[in-house]
């Protein structure tokens, strides 16, 4: 089958692949790309996926990823793997909403309750959140 994205590399790049590689420097993902990208390499040793996946012990389609994201988004792009700015949940309470719990569970609760509970403060808070969003955020701000 033909391939459809073709990694090759520049002298520079290679030689950057061949650093990393030679002085293990950076994350074992990036060593491990950089590997990927030199067997990869039509001017080079132009492995096929298969045999690159055996290499490495991963999927063919790990090193499909690669070689995609190589011709879609560049070399940096590639061996350095940024996090996507969309990546992740997005928050559910913005700060005046997260000071106002905190200061409603130090304060005294309302009649007819003993204490604050998780449920409490989230339907006084917000109606759209639940129990446990409230939980989470009273527990990353107590290590905090």
């Amino acid at each position: 089958m033909q391939k459809k994205y073709i990694v090759r590399l520049t002298d520079s790049e290679r030689e950057v692949c061949q650093q990393v590689i030679r002085k293990l420097k950076g994350a074992s993902q990036k060593v491990c790309r950089a590997q990927m990208l030199l067997k990869a390499d039509t001017d080079g040793p132009a492995w096929t996926d298969a045999q690159t996946a055996d290499a490495f012990s991963c999927r063919t389609k790990t090193i499909e990823n690669v070689r995609q994201r190589f011709v879609e988004l560049g070399f940096e792009e590639t061996l350095n793997r940024k996090r996507s700015q969309t990546a992740g949940a997005k928050k559910l309470l913005n700060g005046g909403e997260e000071a106002k719990v905190i200061a409603m569970r130090l304060g005294t609760p309302p009649d007819g309750y003993g204490k604050w509970t998780l449920r409490l403060l989230a339907r006084k808070v917000v109606e759209t959140i639940s129990h446990e969003t409230v939980r989470q955020m009273l527990k990353k701000k107590s290590h905090e």
